[in-house]
């Protein structure tokens, strides 16, 4: 067995052990049903923060934006500046009213806000494609990282994160994948910036740092040669990842973990350091990549530029150690975020499919809870090892569309629009869902088409986005006789911090 094949078996066996290890440790803490779904709500912000960034940082952050930057150019930095800034306008306007409904999930928030059994089947549908979408990548990227690190079938990863997410998650629930997801952010922080200071010192060393940057610097051009097409691309992508944070269902659950409203906003702000601090570093990578590995460019294989690029750099056991330390970061990422997803889409299925199919004979509480999680991680893991990987940035992106064109316009309106109907957010909701929704397919299944229909498609929340807004706001004024009579009263409620006493005045 070579020297790499056991750095990288290493690396993975640990991890999986650690996550074992402390979920289980945290197992001693879920009890309750409460536990199970949203941690008791007694989660505090920096532990908080951290899970969510854990989770937050998939394989597209931790693979994906390296190997977008080292094939297409600094246009590709739109992806994680989106991705964090998306946290600024959750911050502003969604995180503390959120936490106030006191709902467990989006379909929850989305009945008792409009007390339609309607509108909740559509997001508890959304919130079961959007997080297998998501998933996705995740085993995907698990594939290419075990590949890439002991030569193993492309198959072995997601069958490995599908069976250790499992085992966390049915075992306790949002309680215990908290302290996992918390360890698993500080772990790829550092699986990534250790490294990076030694390429640093490599690329320094190997002589004046100008004269090693790559002879064609068009790729450092935003937009480059993209045109109009290129300039539609980037602000499509911009609104996605701005928008879509908000509505992502396994970022949206963590903050029903808070005590109250301001924790949940003091969570959201630590957040936007711990992502600011590690987006820094991928593009870092994409930029040490057009040196020194550009054949994984013209190879089709740039997302595994970050796995390889240790040792291309650095010969012998030195980049064997690193490349095993990235290694570890990559399938914590897939590990954490898988977590979050299931947990996320377990609590949909359990509350509206498990628990009402078998009754409250068979299937109840966390019963039903744990059958759902193996629906949830059980449907996209025979997709992916089926459907062949379109790239893990992609994928989280159009992701990031359907959230953006679906949830997001929910929530904003649910939240500071009075005159929002059922009928309103079901017709907006399936607009916007339908129009990303065949962005998605199209993507999936590799259509043919070519010039602005391709572009449209291949992004489309520049479109998808307005039309579910207008929609929304359209179909809800002409139906405004149907805004749900306790409208005002939970509207107070979402806007009342929890410290002021209502009754008392």
């Amino acid at each position: 067995m070579s020297t790499e094949t056991v750095t990288g078996l290493v690396a993975v066996v640990l991890v999986t052990l650690a996550t074992l290890l402390i979920g289980t440790w945290g197992l001693r803490f879920s009890r309750t049903t409460s536990d199970f779904f949203v941690a008791s709500r007694s989660v505090r912000p920096a532990l908080n923060a951290s899970a969510i960034s854990g989770e937050y940082l998939s394989a597209a952050s931790f693979l994906g934006v390296a190997g977008l930057v080292l094939t297409f150019g600094a246009d590709m930095l739109w992806y994680p500046i989106g991705w964090t800034a998306g946290y600024l306008l959750l911050l502003v306007l969604v995180a503390a009213p959120l936490r106030r409904s006191g709902a467990y999930t989006l379909p929850d928030f989305a009945e008792a806000r409009l007390g339609s059994r309607r509108v909740r089947a559509t997001c508890s549908v959304m919130v079961v494609a959007i997080g297998w979408l998501y998933l996705l990548p995740q085993f995907h990227g698990a594939g290419l990282t075990i590949r890439a690190a002991i030569g193993a079938p492309t198959w072995v990863g997601p069958v490995i994160v599908g069976a250790v997410v499992l085992a966390n998650v049915t075992s306790g629930g949002m309680r215990s994948i908290t302290f996992v997801q918390a360890f698993q952010y500080w772990l790829k922080l550092t699986a990534l910036l250790l490294p990076l200071v030694v390429l640093l010192i490599v690329w320094v060393g190997d002589g004046t740092p100008g004269s090693r940057m790559p002879v064609d610097d068009s790729w450092s051009v935003p937009l480059a040669s993209g045109g109009s097409e290129g300039l539609y691309l980037t602000y499509s992508l911009i609104i996605a990842t701005f928008l879509g944070t908000m509505g992502l269902p396994h970022v949206v659950v963590r903050f029903y973990t808070n005590p109250d409203g301001r924790a949940a906003r003091r969570t959201t702000l630590v957040v936007l350091v711990l992502l600011g601090i590690f987006y820094v570093l991928p593009p870092v990578y994409g930029a040490l990549g057009r040196i020194y590995a550009g054949e994984l460019a013209a190879s089709g294989r740039s997302d595994v530029l970050v796995l390889e690029l240790p040792r291309l750099m650095v010969p012998g056991i030195g980049g064997e150690l690193l490349a095993g330390l990235v290694t570890a970061g990559a399938f914590a990422a897939f590990l954490s975020t898988s977590s979050g997803l299931t947990i996320a889409v377990a609590g949909v299925i359990s509350q509206d499919v498990t628990g009402k199919a078998f009754g409250n004979r068979r299937l109840t509480g966390i019963t039903a809870f744990r059958v759902a999680a193996v629906i949830a991680v059980a449907v996209p893991l025979a997709i992916a090892l089926a459907v062949p990987s379109i790239g893990v940035a992609r994928a989280v992106g159009l992701a990031f569309a359907v959230a953006a064109s679906t949830f997001c316009p929910l929530l904003l309106l649910g939240i500071w629009w009075r005159g929002l109907t059922d009928v309103g957010a079901f017709t907006g909701m399936l607009a916007g869902g339908l129009g990303s929704g065949a962005g998605v397919m199209w993507t999936l299944l590799e259509g043919s088409a070519t010039g602005w229909p391709a572009v449209l498609l291949e992004q489309p929340a520049a479109w998808s986005v307005p039309l579910a807004f207008a929609v929304m706001i359209g179909v809800s004024r002409a139906t405004a006789s149907r805004v749900p009579v306790h409208t005002r009263r939970f509207m107070v409620r979402l806007h009342t911090p929890e410290a002021l006493d209502l009754d008392r005045g």
